[in-house]
């Protein structure tokens, strides 16, 4: 085990659950890695009475107060500006001067981007910070990039955006050349509108990616691809199609096993195999979604996380500084700058 400690900040106020399930989850995370440290932000005296008759490592589980909170519905960029002391500028800051290797924030997802790139600020050469999600496939897991960040990308946006999800595929999750799929109406190079066209061009000049070509929505869930290439509108659709059909195929199971007494015997026979079925479909298993390009790590945790998502969102920054993505991206994308698409 290294001595060196990975600290990360925690925005305890942001999110449905906070603040308690917020502290709850990273402790958690702290009796699950002796190399974690956690700096949780906000306000103090809402934040102690979790604490309070708990046991913990106080060397490794320290306070900063923040005495504004970023509500969801307030607009990011006014609150970013204007709401300097909320603990998400709070905590985004302390990653900028150098005191955490990264910040997860379950808060207002639009706060959390704007701040991504007033505060932290994007690596040279990024043009755009997508939001990267990992989700189950028939074959393990895949990145949907962009999934919430940028609305109106363009074709060298999303041919960065490709380099970045191979990079995080490849490094923290462990998938050797991973095959990257650009969403498109169909298969053939010829489909799609004029931007997709143009990003297909430029992801088979690109060096150093797999790129398998046009994947449909329909084939994503089969694990045809590692890494998922749209704009953040097409993969926003995409992943709440993609969890809303979970759920609702999880609901007609459990109602298919309870309908008469016949299925429920067979429900207790199928119960362990169907339980490890349904825990990958899970998305609290996978932690949160990283803000990709930026100096430091960014990770937005789901707005309704509880204890269990935010502990295993608390793992992911840890890997995730382990592997030195932040660095690696940057030396990927400041190697050949392009010209700036704003």
């Amino acid at each position: 085990m290294s001595e060196k400690k990975i600290v990360i900040a925690l925005d305890a106020m942001g999110g449905d659950n906070a603040p308690g399930e917020v502290v709850l989850g990273a402790l958690d995370g702290l009796r699950r890695s002796e190399e974690l440290s956690v700096i949780l932000v906000g306000r103090t005296d809402a934040i102690n009475p979790f604490l309070d008759g708990v046991e913990y490592d106080s060397d490794r589980l320290r306070i900063v107060e923040a005495s504004e909170i970023i509500e969801m519905s307030e607009p990011p960029v006014a609150a970013i500006r204007h709401k300097k002391d909320s603990s998400i500028v709070v905590g985004m800051s302390l990653v900028k001067n150098g005191e955490a290797d990264g910040f997860v924030s379950a808060g207002s997802t639009g706060a959390v981007l704007v701040g991504g790139q007033l505060v932290v600020g994007r690596v040279r050469g990024v043009e755009r910070t997508p939001i990267g999600v990992v989700f189950p496939t028939s074959k393990g897991l895949a990145l949907l990039i962009d999934s919430g960040a940028n609305m109106d990308a363009k074709p060298g946006n999303l041919r960065q955006f490709a380099v970045m999800g191979s990079i995080y595929m490849e490094s923290v999750l462990g998938v050797n050349n991973p095959k990257v799929g650009l969403v498109n109406v169909g298969v053939e190079e010829e489909k799609g509108n004029a931007v997709v066209k143009e990003t297909y061009e430029l992801l088979k000049e690109t060096p150093d990616i797999n790129f398998i070509g046009n994947i449909e929505a329909r084939s994503i869930p089969y694990g045809e691809a590692d890494v998922i290439v749209c704009d953040a509108f097409v993969g926003n659709v995409i992943l709440k199609l993609y969890e809303g059909t979970g759920g609702a195929l999880i609901g007609m199971i459990k109602e298919a096993l309870h309908s008469s007494a016949r299925s429920k015997i067979g429900g207790l026979l199928i119960k362990p195999a169907l339980k490890g079925t349904l825990k990958k479909l899970d998305a609290s298993e996978y932690g949160g979604a990283p803000l990709l390009g930026l100096k430091g790590l960014i990770v937005k945790a789901h707005g309704n996380s509880t204890r269990k998502e935010i502990s295993n969102t608390l793992m992911q920054a840890v890997s995730f500084v382990e592997k030195d993505i932040v660095n690696k991206v940057a030396e990927a994308l400041s190697a050949s700058p392009e010209k700036k698409e704003d």
